[in-house]
């Protein structure tokens, strides 16, 4: 390790492991193992792009790093030019739902939609304004005027369900931005993201009769997977973190439901029906195996995911639609705390805090302390880790051999109650370090 880090970037990215949340920048800093996972999401995206479907469930126990990949199947999505979007479930965000929360978790991933020049959100205006750009060059290729060609590029979509009044709102902002309207530009926008509440308000800024509701939430990423294929993007993935939500609904009917959408989803991909598109869902081992509350209570799902029986005794198959993700070895371990050391340092070895044998021995306590599960959920590891050399840089004179005894990494630590967040959007310095990151 010669490269040299940035101390803005080390604070960033040690800041956040120590709270338990996945770094807005330098993943490629801590990225170790998962690399078949990785290969294989990398071909999905690659089916995505030549027109096919896909969907996933990455299952694993809190704090085993389902964020973190998440982040990292992104980030390689808009290297390969998709857009994402991604948001996470909570109880007012829903797949389903009759109260709003379906329409809200819609917003929230139209908020966060993501393209390579724009990685930290709010891409959504760019993306149509590149489609109106697409449309009035070829215009000027073909003689005809900028309105004849967007009508003919929408076309397609009115044959979709909802497909109709999408065009219209296209059209409306393709109307605002030649008259130089900004509220014109405004209300189209604001309905693409689903933030109109009632018909009667888009009617009058847009008039159209339909608006973006929780009926209607997978129909309208079924519609703007095509649409971004219209603006020059090569497909569209949707990233929906933290399901468990779903599992942890009381009410059986409303898990229900959920689950129906995630049926349709399921099967729309694997039928064929759709392209261009890609669903993740991250969740719990709980949230998918759970026989009364989880996708195994519902036979359809259960039957659909259900795991390969030859893959067991050490075999795996990633091939299917659940990826689990496997725990780290002994030696992915030891990378990753050599990682850390290093980027620590920010690059330095001179100014490295302990020594080789510092980290076998700080594998050794984690192991006593804790048994295997250091190695399935990584998180805690990493915060004492680094909370180690966090002390060892504020008092020169400690000594990482007494401090190593006071470390203590318990299991049912609280950071244990809550997976890896991941509010932050990443920055355009990711997209530039994945050209360097070997998959």
């Amino acid at each position: 390790m010669t490269e040299t880090i940035k101390l803005k970037e080390r604070d960033a990215v040690v800041q956040a492991l120590r709270a338990g949340v996945v770094p807005r920048l330098g993943l490629r800093h801590v990225q170790v193992g998962r690399a078949r996972e990785t290969d294989e999401m990398l071909r999905d995206i690659e089916r995505i792009a030549d027109g096919s479907s896909s969907v996933r469930f990455i299952i694993g126990e809190y704090g085993s790093g389902k964020t973190f990949f998440l982040n990292l199947t992104r980030l390689i999505g808009m290297e390969k030019k998709l857009v994402t979007v991604h948001a996470d479930l909570a109880p007012d965000r829903r797949i389903h739902a009759t109260g709003g929360q379906a329409r809200s978790l819609y917003a929230e991933l139209m908020r966060n939609m993501s393209t390579r020049t724009k990685p930290d959100g709010s891409a959504l205006s760019s993306i149509v304004e590149r489609f109106i750009s697409e449309a009035q060059k070829a215009a000027a290729a073909s003689g005809e005027s900028v309105n004849i060609v967007i009508h003919k590029h929408l076309a397609p979509l009115q044959d979709l369900v909802s497909g109709y009044d999408f065009a219209n709102v296209i059209e409306h902002y393709w109307l605002a931005f030649e008259e130089g309207n900004e509220n014109g530009k405004a209300a189209a926008l604001r309905w693409l993201r689903g933030e109109y509440a009632l018909k009667t308000e888009a009617r009058e800024a847009l008039g159209v009769r339909s608006i973006i509701d929780d009926a209607g939430v997978y129909d309208y990423l079924k519609l703007m997977a095509r649409f971004v294929r219209l603006a020059g993007y090569d497909g569209f993935l949707v990233v929906l973190d933290e399901m468990v939500n779903i599992f942890k609904l009381v009410n059986a009917q409303a898990r229900n439901q959920n689950y129906e959408q995630i049926l349709r989803i399921v099967n729309d991909v694997l039928q064929g029906n759709v392209e261009h598109l890609g669903v993740i869902f991250g969740g719990t081992p709980e949230f998918l195996m759970d026989s009364r509350r989880g996708l195994y209570s519902y036979e359809a799902l259960r039957s659909r995911l259900a795991e390969n029986s030859f893959a067991r005794d050490g075999f795996v198959d990633v091939s299917g639609p659940v990826i689990r993700l496997r725990s780290l070895s002994p030696e992915e371990l030891y990378v990753l705390l050599t990682k850390l050391r290093h980027l620590f340092a920010c690059g330095a070895a001179a100014k490295y805090l302990v020594p080789d044998n510092a980290l076998t021995a700080f594998m050794e306590h984690c192991s006593q302390r804790i048994g295997e599960a250091y190695f399935r959920t990584p998180r805690n590891t990493i915060k004492a880790f680094l909370d180690l050399l966090s002390v060892l840089e504020q008092n020169p004179e400690a000594r990482w051999e007494e401090l190593l005894k006071s470390v203590d990494i318990a299991a049912d630590s609280p950071l244990a109650d809550a997976d890896i967040d991941d509010n932050a959007s990443s920055t355009a310095s990711n997209i530039e370090e994945l050209a360097s990151f070997k998959l």
